[in-house]
């Protein structure tokens, strides 16, 4: 499941002044939406790149320009609730039974449609059920925060709408994500704060990242093959000493190869750098599918990893290929299967063996090397079941 952090940033919060500085940490933070209100649209697109949902307050988006005739600014998703039955401005009646009248979500088809639901008593979790059948995103703000309203929507909306939570922290958006296990698709942060909202968007990132079940595999044989076309995949993050990549001949069996960030006696660390192997060989991406090395071009994704499986993505900056001496290394599993990969013959490649950190020239047969294990075949770096043969 993809999570998505939005920052609220109508007119509730204050001036323009206050809005915009909301606006502007969204932004610097990696937030993916703002919620506004039409009226600011147009000032949000000028502040950068980010989705745009606007509360329509008067039951019409203003998109043209009466003097000149031209459509302006649209949302990317128009918002209804606020000022009507959604946040109490007119009352629900106590046995609401989903009988309101939702037509103004059926507009604007050429836009997102959602809805803001203040969870107010019982009816209004009856409305926002109701609205999440006609709605692409369905926001329901708890007045007094709680899990159980949350837990009622989340067993009760299916995936036609986008469950988004109300929040005023980056530790209740980690509640809202993990709740039955299933969590809501999305958090309305309601803060000023700056470090709460980067706070929150990290959380995002650390829920949708998987940790990864590492294992120990033989070393069978270590060969010296000669030259071949050899790939550095230059990140544009900087990577911890426990962090490399997963790469290897075989998608079924990823070897563990460290980071380029130790010093040595030869070159300065380079943590920015995992010294990957072979243009053929693949390497994992975020997405839990894999590459080809020499497909990687700056602006793709890969997943670095850490010793413990901690995974998180990592934006490619540029690739480099040159041709250098190269070492087969073949593994036997825990299951009894084989597989290998090619790593260029430098002691700055480094490895995770059962003694540590190891350069690969002074890898041996016998040795423990840690990789990832998976039993299943790769087309086009989607896991299939097919019998395919790797040798």
């Amino acid at each position: 499941m993809t999570r998505a952090v939005w920052i609220k940033a109508d007119g509730d919060v204050g001036d323009w002044d206050a809005r915009r500085a909301r606006i502007t940490a969204a932004l610097e933070a990696g937030a993916d939406w703002v919620l506004v209100d039409e009226t600011d649209v147009e000032r949000v697109r000028e502040l950068g790149e980010i989705g745009v949902a606007a509360f329509r307050t008067d039951g019409d988006v203003t998109l043209i320009d009466d003097a000149e005739g031209e459509v302006g600014p649209r949302p990317d998703a128009v918002v209804v609730g606020k000022g009507g039955e959604g946040d109490g401005t007119i009352d629900l009646p106590d046995d609401y039974s989903g009988s309101a009248d939702l037509s103004a979500l059926r507009r604007d088809d050429d836009v997102d449609r959602g809805v803001y639901v203040r969870i107010l008593g019982t009816e209004y979790e009856a409305f926002a059920e109701a609205a999440a059948a006609e709605a692409d995103h369905t926001i329901v703000v708890g007045e007094d925060w709680t899990i159980i309203p949350l837990e009622n929507l989340i067993a009760r909306i299916g995936e036609e709408t986008d469950l988004v939570a109300g929040v005023t922290s980056a530790e209740e958006a980690k509640t809202a994500f993990e709740t039955l296990e299933i969590g809501a698709d999305a958090v309305l942060l309601d803060s000023d704060d700056p470090d709460e909202i980067r706070r929150t968007v990290e959380v995002r990132d650390e829920v949708a990242r998987e940790t990864l079940d590492l294992e120990y595999a033989e070393v069978l044989d270590v060969e010296r093959v000669g030259s071949a076309d050899r790939v550095c995949v230059d990140t544009a993050n900087l990577m911890e000493h426990d962090e490399g990549m997963l790469v290897g001949s075989m998608a079924r069996g990823l070897v563990f190869v460290h980071a380029e960030t130790a010093e040595s006696p030869y070159v300065a660390s380079r943590p920015f750098r995992v010294n990957a192997g072979a243009v053929h060989a693949y390497v994992r991406t975020p997405d839990g599918g894999t590459k080809y090395l020499s497909e990687l071009q700056s602006g793709d994704e890969v997943q670095v990893v850490d010793l413990d499986g901690n995974t998180r993505e990592a934006i490619v900056g540029r690739v480099k290929i040159e041709k250098r001496p190269m070492f087969r290394i073949a593994l036997e599993t825990r299951d009894g299967d084989h597989v290998e990969t090619l790593l260029q013959n430098a002691e700055t490649i480094k490895v995770a063996t059962g003694d540590g950190r190891t350069a690969v020239t002074d890898l041996e047969a016998g040795d423990e090397l840690l990789l990832y294990y998976e039993d299943t075949a790769r087309h086009f770096g989607e896991a299939v079941e097919e019998s395919i043969i790797e040798k």
